[in-house]
């Protein structure tokens, strides 16, 4: 299973947003560019611009760059708008459910809770982080591991959980009621400049 093992906050500088909904993203000091002194090059050319907000989408999802293709190819294989449903299919990942929710307070603390095992999908343990979550699922965490979701979820005591799905606190479990439109993901991005992006 691959994945970015990099330096976490570099990829918020390297985009200018923050990417994870933490102090440690958030400061202001931290959305300048990476390196020293912040290197101040020559304004973004189109391509620059549009490769940004992919970019942005990527890092926010904690994707890799062949996925992230697989993900944008089968979006404009559906029916609809291509951006909608590339944004839908990424926010109806497991790993994001879970971060979504509250339970885990990054998207790759999400990740790995997942991975490792410690969540079940409607009773069955699932361990693949890129699980696609259908309306009507319930998900819930292993007891071994309730004490530390359940702290999560205090640390994040102010966080709006999306309408798209329904949070039961004291059984720690999370149910599907809906699917995610792009005007409930707290997430700003240009998906028009992303599927121009690749054409």
């Amino acid at each position: 299973m691959a994945r970015y093992i990099g330096p976490k906050v570099k990829l918020s500088r390297r985009v200018g947003v923050p990417i994870a909904d933490i102090p440690k993203h958030t400061a202001k000091r931290q959305l300048t560019p990476p390196g020293m002194h912040g290197f101040r090059g020559r304004r973004a050319k189109d391509y620059g611009i549009r490769k940004d907000e992919k970019q942005k989408l990527r890092y926010h999802y904690s994707v890799l760059e062949r996925q992230f293709r697989g993900y944008l190819d089968a979006a404009a294989r559906s029916k609809g708008n291509t951006g909608e449903m590339l944004l839908r299919a990424l926010e109806q990942r497991l790993d994001n459910v879970v971060r979504r929710s509250g339970l885990a307070r990054t998207i790759w603390a999400a990740r790995q809770l997942v991975a490792h095992g410690h969540v079940l999908v409607n009773g069955r343990k699932v361990d693949r982080p890129s699980f696609q979550t259908k309306v009507g699922d319930t998900i819930s965490v292993k007891e071994g591991i309730q004490k530390l979701a359940r702290e999560n979820m205090e640390s994040m005591a102010g966080l709006v959980v999306p309408g798209w799905i329904s949070v039961n606190p004291a059984e720690l479990s999370i149910k599907v009621v809906a699917v995610p439109t792009s005007d409930q993901i707290p997430f700003d991005v240009n998906t028009n400049m992303i599927v121009e992006f690749y054409k």
